[in-house]
């Protein structure tokens, strides 16, 4: 199994929390393993620990020597060239071709050399595992799958979106063909298209893979297992089959959990009363009577041995128990929000790009608004009470509309915003200035003392009490974004823009948010604030019933 994955008993602390807790893991070649849990329940830690770019406080991990590995945040730095990147990920094929290339002749001079024939021998192999023959059609192939083929390769990284530099991370992997793959969250900026894709090339993979993913359809078309790393009773629990399995399964679980928890403190409570109440039996003068006090010592004192002898078996068995007992199951994160939006202030005054002549009922409106090379749209109003979809494929500008919406970006044509609008916009990467600051301290110092106390952060469902005193810097990319939303919603702007704002969340808190929006229906009364949404969220778009526009 020298391409196998396999882990044992890591234990990882990161500042004052233990993120991981003996948790193992053995991913032989074939098997596609997903990792599910909340934000902070350790699944890119663990990514990191396989891959060996952190060390565990204890435990091993044996790793195959060609390891891929995709990060959350792109590795490579901003002034890399696309064409950089590509180079990269076609060195390998390049270089065993090269060096059968040199092997080759070098066997035309010495054909009995047999160090030579070794050599030429291992590069083969090597070469036909990685088929570097074909690796320049297959990074063809791969850019135009993942709607990166018209992007010039002398374009910086630091030039392109989010979503554009995470898709080419993901495509250098998938044209260098490693022996494993490590990815972490692949598909948050993928189309039905570009997953489709991954997908089919993923389950063609031989090599292991081990993926962190919040996308329940790509779990259940890719994954052969899932391993649950939120709290268990008996730690991580491998479910087999795909997410439809493992909801199943997961249901299951929680309720052997509640069943034992419940057992067990009926015990624990039986056990104190009766220590309670045979301790109170062997008391001196504990249960004498008035006629029995003459004769007390010669025929109590076998039942006060016996008596005795229960209340130490049972203060044992508590003492044990209590010791011993298990936790109960923590409550899960439940996605609560007093309100997304407010009333939009400041009806029939805007500030005006526009045409005197527009609309003035509308919170936002658009008019031939151009950003060169990346957003053209001819006409956009958002309504009061609006509930909208923004979709389309990578690159048809999605990020770049709300950004022009926010007003983070400059642009051609007419921007309209009703005075006195408030508008938040929860971006595609969170970036806080402060990483040493707590999630408690950011809270309260962005919204101020007043505010924060009157909209407490745990209240929100967001963030765990755990993570409080925990450092922003510390965060999963996850936790970060569910600060960034809890921000918003806890002092609630006019129009609240979202950008995939399902990525990083759990499928259950997915839903809640869902909910929140309004996509299963058109949206509040009038008068109140409209929320934009762009996401590439299958079952989210699956279920909008709200207007949609869509770029081509």
């Amino acid at each position: 199994m020298s391409d196998a994955l396999l882990a044992r008993e890591l234990v990882r602390t990161l500042g004052a929390r233990r993120v991981l807790d003996g948790v193992s893991l053995t991913a032989a070649p074939g098997h596609r393993i997903g990792l599910i849990g909340e934000n902070g329940a350790g699944k890119s830690t663990l990514l990191r620990l396989l891959a060996g770019l952190d060390e565990p406080d204890s435990g091993t991990v044996v790793r195959p020597a060609d390891l891929g590995f995709l990060h959350q945040e792109t590795p490579f730095a901003g002034d890399t060239t696309v064409g950089g990147v590509l180079d990269d990920a076609l060195r390998e094929a390049r270089t065993d071709l090269a060096e059968l290339d040199r092997l080759t002749r070098a066997l035309a001079a010495a054909p009995d050399d047999a160090a030579l024939l070794e050599a030429y021998g291992a590069r083969l192999d090597r070469a036909q595992q990685r088929d570097s023959w074909d690796a320049g059609r297959r990074a063809e192939i791969v850019l135009d799958r993942l709607g990166l083929g018209g992007v010039p390769h002398g374009r910086a990284l630091a030039s392109l979106s989010g979503g554009q530099r995470g898709r080419l991370a993901l495509a250098a992997l998938l044209i260098r063909q490693p022996a494993a793959l490590l990815l972490d969250e692949p598909t948050n900026h993928l189309d039905d298209a570009a997953a489709a894709f991954v997908e089919e090339r993923l389950r063609a993979m031989a090599g292991a893979v081990v993926v962190a993913s919040h996308d329940r359809a790509f779990l259940d078309a890719v994954c052969t297992d899932l391993i649950d790393l939120d709290p268990a009773v008996d730690g991580p629990v491998r479910y087999g089959g795909g997410y439809g399995a493992y909801l199943a399964g997961k249901h299951a679980e929680r309720e052997r959990w509640e069943r034992r928890h419940a057992e067990e403190q009926e015990e624990l409570g039986e056990l104190r009363r009766a220590v309670a109440v045979t301790s109170r039996q062997v008391a001196p003068d504990g249960l004498r009577r008035d006629n029995e006090k003459m004769g007390y010592g010669h025929r109590a004192g076998r039942v006060q041995q016996q008596i005795s002898r229960r209340v130490r078996n049972a203060a044992r068995r508590l003492a044990e128990l209590e010791r011993e007992q298990i936790p109960a199951p923590p409550p899960p994160l439940r996605f609560r929000p007093r309100t997304l939006v407010t009333a939009a202030a400041g009806a029939g005054e805007a500030t005006a790009t526009a045409d005197a002549g527009d609309d003035e009922a509308v919170l936002l409106s658009l008019r031939d608004v151009r950003v060169p090379g990346r957003l053209s749209i001819d006409r956009l109003d958002v309504a009061p009470g609006e509930r909208l979809l923004v979709t389309g494929p990578n690159g048809a500008g999605k990020s770049t509309l709300l950004a022009v919406l926010a007003g983070r970006l400059e642009a051609e044509g007419a921007v309209r915003r009703r005075r006195g609008l408030t508008v938040g916009l929860l971006a595609q990467d969170s970036v806080f200035e402060r990483p040493d600051r707590t999630v408690r301290e950011t809270y309260e110092r962005a919204l101020g003392r007043e505010r924060a106390e009157s909209v407490p952060l745990l209240s929100l469902g967001l963030i765990g009490r755990r993570d409080l005193d925990q450092r922003v810097g510390e965060l999963s990319a996850g936790q970060r974004r569910r600060l960034a939303l809890a921000l918003l919603v806890a002092d609630p702007p006019g129009v609240l823009l979202l950008d995939e704002p399902t990525n990083h969340l759990s499928p259950r808190l997915a839903d809640e948010l869902e909910e929140a929006l309004g996509a299963g229906g058109p949206g509040g009364p009038g008068g109140i604030g409209g929320i934009v949404v762009a996401s590439h969220d299958r079952w989210l778009r699956s279920r909008w019933q709200g207007r949609r526009l869509h770029l081509p």
